[in-house]
């Protein structure tokens, strides 16, 4: 079987980080698995230059995805990092509604 076939057979986020070698806590990905698996995806869809590459090459460079996706909600949190439209369109509004202070102070 070849490295795809073997990724066709993965479920869960776990699977993933089992299988791809990353060392995980359980607690981040309890709480961020979805995030994980989104912002993975977001890396893989980004990366131009997979082409070609043998499966050794496409599992590092999966493995090395999967690992800063991970990195990115063990120092960050999901809202921080806007993963989801849902987030995006909420940092917009807040940003809309954001007032400085020195607009409330006389002049």
């Amino acid at each position: 079987m070849s490295f795809k076939d073997d990724l066709e057979d993965l479920e869960t986020a776990e699977d993933f980080l089992r299988f791809l070698g990353v060392t995980y806590e359980q607690r981040v990905v309890n709480v961020n698995r979805l995030h994980i698996l989104q912002r993975f995806q977001d890396y893989l869809s980004a990366d131009t230059g997979m082409e070609g590459l043998d499966d050794e090459g496409m599992a590092a460079r999966y493995s090395a995805h999967l690992e800063r996706a991970y990195q990115d909600f063990v120092a960050s949190n999901a809202i921080a990092e806007k993963t989801f439209k849902v987030h995006q369109e909420e940092a917009r509004k807040m940003a809309d509604r954001f007032v400085p202070l020195d607009a409330l102070l006389p002049t």
